[in-house]
């Protein structure tokens, strides 16, 4: 009869090694078969949302703006077709969601219109919140076509011209935020530079 393996500190810690060891070899396969189609899936909701908030381009150049509000950085995209500028797409946020940090990438003509927005990221409340996304509502369309030097980017509770969405006006006071500060960095910058 072999003798029963006695349970030691050392047999548990090699034991526990082992264990560790085969999860982070899982979890190390994982990541690596899945980082290339999340970065593939990321660029194509990128470029997906620069198309749709300037009009059509054939070319962009990327510049980082740091706003003079706000810790993070505002991302450019100069859009040209034939060498001729069409637009400027800016990556924009706020802190100020209902539920954290809104991304939302605005478009604006080199006349200063808005031409488009898109939301990129959000944790809004569903039904309610996540109605600043054109899939879900008519909310962002209000901002098309207009100029923020005459269309004020607040709701109108706080003396601005938005329509807010019923019953989640913090989400929209966030995404005006995120437009005021996509416009103001815009300004800042001269415009299309």
């Amino acid at each position: 009869m072999a003798k029963k393996l006695e349970s030691t500190f050392i047999n548990m810690v090699l034991v526990m090694f082992l264990f560790t060891a085969i999860a982070a070899l899982a979890l190390g396969a994982v990541y690596t078969a899945t980082k290339e189609p999340i970065e593939t899936a990321k660029a194509a909701k990128l470029q997906e949302a620069i198309a749709k908030v300037v009009p059509a381009y054939d070319q962009y150049t990327k510049k980082q703006v740091t706003p003079a509000q706000g810790n993070d950085s505002l991302t450019f995209y100069i859009a040209t077709k034939d060498n001729k500028l069409v637009g400027t797409a800016i990556e924009t946020y706020t802190d100020n969601g209902f539920s954290g940090r809104i991304s939302v990438m605005v478009g604006f003509l080199p006349s200063g219109e808005i031409y488009n927005t898109a939301v990129l990221d959000h944790k809004e409340t569903p039904g309610l919140g996540d109605k600043m996304d054109q899939s879900k509502s008519d909310f962002s369309l209000q901002f098309k076509g207009k100029h923020p030097n005459e269309y004020i980017l607040k709701v109108k509770k706080d003396g601005g011209n938005v329509d807010a969405i019923t019953a989640a006006t913090i989400s929209s006071r966030a995404f005006c935020d995120a437009m005021q500060r996509a416009w103001t960095a815009y300004e800042t910058e001269g415009g299309n530079q």
